[in-house]
């Protein structure tokens, strides 16, 4: 792969921060390639929530000296996926599964495939053999995905059934339930089923203390 051109650094560039796998990872490269690596890491990393674009420079720089390494490719598909560069980001994401046969970006996977247009093979996702070794988090994540999918092609029956698989339990919250019923909630809206929106909202809201969703309004405005 060619080398892309690389940006500069920010400086004082901290790459104990990088996580104690992705170091590992690195030792397979020159000392001195690791560490420029790890530094695009850690600057594609702080940047990919507030430029996402800058982010992709970093990452796409780390994959130009490191291209076989898991970790690098992860982050490239990352950075494309919040860049919105679908296509880059699912290619990357893929090679990173095959390079560590890890499951976690299956959501990731899935939604870059709703954003080209092609639901259906988001929905083959949840019959990706990873799905049983996810954690409950990313299993939200990813069963949020998949009923965004099949609501995509018109199937919001579906789509609820899918995400009851998450949980519905008012009395036995998991990890990521205020997500999860907030999509119940907006499917059950969608349904036309009011009411049970109504619930589902203010359900998801009681989880929600730092109030990051709407779902306190909106379960206000269905009553």
């Amino acid at each position: 792969m060619p080398r892309t051109p690389e940006p500069p650094l920010p400086d004082n560039i901290d790459t104990s921060l990088l996580e104690r796998g992705v170091r590992a990872e690195l030792r397979s490269l020159s000392k001195v390639n690791a560490d420029i690596v790890a530094a695009h890491l850690v600057a594609a990393g702080q940047f990919v929530d507030t430029n996402p674009r800058r982010a992709l420079e970093h990452a796409r720089a780390a994959r130009g000296r490191a291209a076989r390494v898991g970790a690098v490719r992860e982050a490239v598909g990352v950075a494309a996926y919040h860049a919105e560069e679908w296509a880059e980001a699912l290619t990357e994401l893929r090679t990173a599964r095959r390079i560590t046969g890890d499951p976690r970006t299956l959501p990731l996977l899935a939604d870059c495939e709703r954003a080209l247009g092609r639901p259906n093979q988001a929905l083959r996702m949840l019959n990706d053999p990873g799905v049983a070794k996810l954690d409950p988090e990313t299993l939200v994540e990813l069963l949020i995905v998949v009923a965004g999918a099949r609501r995509d092609l018109g199937q919001v029956d579906a789509a609820l059934a899918v995400l009851a698989r998450g949980g519905l339990d008012t009395n036995r919250a998991r990890p990521g339930s205020a997500r999860l019923w907030y999509a119940y909630a907006d499917a059950l809206q969608a349904a036309d089923r009011l009411p049970e929106a109504a619930k589902w909202f203010a359900a998801s809201a009681a989880l929600d203390v730092d109030g990051e969703m709407d779902a306190a309004e909106r379960a206000a405005a269905l009553l």
